[in-house]
């Protein structure tokens, strides 16, 4: 019997209020599946956490969400599934990944969402839903660019 492959969609979003991110983010977090990771690429200041915060609200995490760059990964459980954060900002070699065992996160229990996944973009599962986060030509908004 020959797998379907999944039809992925490719979304553009203009986010031109902390409010959008909120929106979109609860919506991601409401609809995350055990197993499922989500890259986030975007420059310094693109809403990276922002976003990671309001996808845990939608999961009813209850922790206050905090950048885990030093830890590399901080774990949620309080919410419907857990919660993997990842910021591998000051990873220098994707092989770094394998010490904290990054496998037994992206096909475990919960949802992993990754800061900064281009550095580890050979790492990722190729089901992984993306987005890549710019600065618009519009103070104050960004361009969320989604392949879900």
């Amino acid at each position: 019997m020959k797998e379907i492959e999944k039809e992925r969609k490719n979304i553009e979003i203009t986010i031109k209020s902390e409010e959008d991110s909120a929106k979109l983010g609860r919506k991601i977090g409401e609809k995350a599946e055990p197993g499922s990771v989500l890259a986030l690429i975007g420059d310094l200041g693109t809403g990276k956490t922002t976003l990671t915060k309001y996808i845990a609200a939608g999961m009813g995490v209850s922790e206050v969400i905090t950048s885990p760059t030093f830890n590399i990964v901080k774990e949620y459980r309080s919410g419907r599934i857990p919660l993997y954060h990842f910021d591998v900002y000051r990873i220098e070699d994707p092989e770094e990944m394998y010490e904290i065992g990054y496998e037994e996160y992206f096909y475990g229990d919960g949802l992993c969402v990754v800061e900064w996944a281009d550095m580890i973009e050979e790492l990722l599962p190729g089901d992984a839903a993306v987005i890549k986060m710019e600065y618009s030509d519009t103070e104050g908004e960004r361009i969320y660019r989604c392949i879900f």
